[in-house]
């Protein structure tokens, strides 16, 4: 994606030409605004960079590590390093996209996922939308930029979000009314339902990776492993364990 930015200390002041965000020497890079279009998709692609793109108006679809993820107002997709993918814009939307050194985070997610934005993370995306390309790293710019970053690695994954409907309905500027009926529409579900459902999916995709019942239980919010399985049992009738074992015995 070409991006575009006129300030004296540019890559590219001297012509204005747009430039890739892969050349920016700075931990951090935030680039984007609002777009005016009848839809757009830029093809399967990667960059060596790990992104961050956040949505704050229309709909932003991305295919990533064989998934696809539905990025709605006020959330975030959060993309690793060297890892192909796709996005899809629906409409006029307003959308940022964090570029982040590989070293600069290394406690961020090292798979591709949708990550809650507080408030304080939104503003500090824009702010640094706002700054120098090549801010002074030493100053106050990179200063926020530090910051920025800090605050990323506490944004939790998702699905291990326990915000309630009223709390989505705040953070899109919905009503929750609104919200449930949209819910219900597209979906044929109730919010809580859904976010099970979707527990399910996500949780029998990383335990037929490897990853141990414990491990998915907390990255899903859980207290604990007895929880989760509870949920699952209550769902699919079996723990985990038996649950999986079987399908293998059927397949």
């Amino acid at each position: 994606m070409p991006f575009y930015r006129h300030e004296e200390n540019d890559l590219d002041s001297a012509d204005g030409v747009g430039f890739s965000p892969e050349d920016v020497p700075r931990a951090a890079a935030v680039f984007g605004g609002y777009m005016v279009t009848k839809g757009m998709e830029l093809a399967m692609h990667e960059h060596r960079k790990a992104q961050l793109v956040l949505t704050l108006r229309g709909v932003v679809r991305c295919e990533a590590d064989q998934g696809v993820w539905i990025v709605p107002p006020r959330c975030a997709v959060w993309i690793p390093g060297n890892l192909p993918h796709s996005v899809s814009l629906a409409g006029n939307v307003e959308v940022y996209c964090l570029f982040v050194e590989p070293d600069a985070a290394p406690a961020l997610p090292r798979r591709c996922c949708t990550l809650s934005i507080s408030p304080l993370l939104e503003r500090l995306l824009l702010h640094v939308a706002q700054m120098p390309v090549l801010y002074d790293v030493d100053g106050a710019d990179g200063r926020i930029a530090t910051v920025l970053l800090d605050q990323l690695s506490l944004a939790p994954v998702d699905p291990s979000d326990r915000a309630t409907i009223d709390d989505w309905g705040r953070r899109m500027a919905i009503a929750q009314r609104t919200l449930t009926r949209a819910l219900k529409r597209e979906t044929g579900m109730s919010f809580g339902r859904w976010r099970r459902q979707l527990h399910i999916l996500i949780a029998l995709q990383r335990l037929a990776e490897g990853a141990s019942v414990q491990t998915v239980a907390l990255d899903l919010g859980y207290e604990g492993a007895s929880a989760f399985v509870t949920m699952f049992r209550k769902a699919l009738g079996k723990p985990p364990a038996r649950y999986l074992a079987d399908r293998r015995i059927a397949a």
